[in-house]
């Protein structure tokens, strides 16, 4: 079972050491065994060294392929959850990609490699302000980080060609389908929030299409207008 930003589980680590010892090309390693072939992608986890992007305590597991945890209960999602999610984009290098659930901001880092322009929306003010410290120290500038409700999107850099939705709700947000270009990707955790389906859509006029099941996964809930109220005891994006 994946994991997503959620809680209490891991996922399968890589052959590094419970010690820290290891790099980007050990998580590109299990990208491959898990069946990721876009070269794109691979080499966007080879130049964006995860360290970096969770807290100083964490980074002796940043090369594990696992979930870590950060601030107000949140979790970042495992790598290679990442990979086939970013992969489902099908993304050129052209795109302006919104991304929902910045976190620390890998992911983030990742999108931005591989995409013109990412706009990100975080619901808690401190991880957005340390994740825009991170992608700054990575020097990547064409990146907009905000704090706001991601069930709303960023509706004044609309549209996006791709939408990636890093929490969990039975159906995509409105909002969201209104913001995805015509023919545009959007990849979103369908559930309730704790067991979903990772689920890869186009759009076609005005509704999305279902592409593709990715896989099994966990994330929390996603909060907001359009989206899950928060379960006791756990914050969602």
């Amino acid at each position: 079972m994946k994991v997503g930003g959620s809680d209490g589980l891991t996922g399968r680590d890589v052959a590094v050491t419970a010690g820290g010892h290891g790099s980007p090309e050990d998580l590109v390693r299990v990208l491959r065994a898990e069946g990721i072939r876009d070269r794109r992608v691979l080499a966007a986890f080879r130049r964006v060294p995860r360290a970096r992007f969770v807290p100083p305590q964490s980074a002796g597991q940043a090369y594990l392929d696992e979930p870590i945890r950060i601030p107000h209960g949140q979790v970042t999602t495992q790598p290679s959850l990442i990979a086939k999610m970013v992969a489902a984009l099908a993304l050129t290098g052209t795109e302006r990609v919104l991304e929902v659930g910045t976190g620390l901001g890998f992911q983030t880092a990742i999108l931005a490699r591989l995409a013109r322009e990412v706009i990100s929306v975080e619901r808690f003010p401190t991880l957005a302000e340390q994740a825009r410290a991170n992608l700054a120290a990575a020097g990547l500038g064409h990146v907009t980080v905000v704090v706001g409700d991601g069930t709303l999107g960023v509706p004044d850099h609309a549209p996006y060609q791709a939408i990636v939705v890093a929490a969990a709700s039975p159906q995509v947000p409105g909002p969201l389908v209104e913001q995805l270009a015509p023919g545009g990707r959007l990849v979103h955790p369908i559930g309730p929030g704790g067991r979903e389906q990772v689920t890869a859509f186009r759009k076609e006029a005005d509704r999305l299409v279902a592409d593709a099941r990715l896989t099994a996964a966990y994330f929390v809930p996603l909060v907001g207008a359009h989206g899950l109220r928060s379960r006791q005891g756990r914050d969602g994006r």
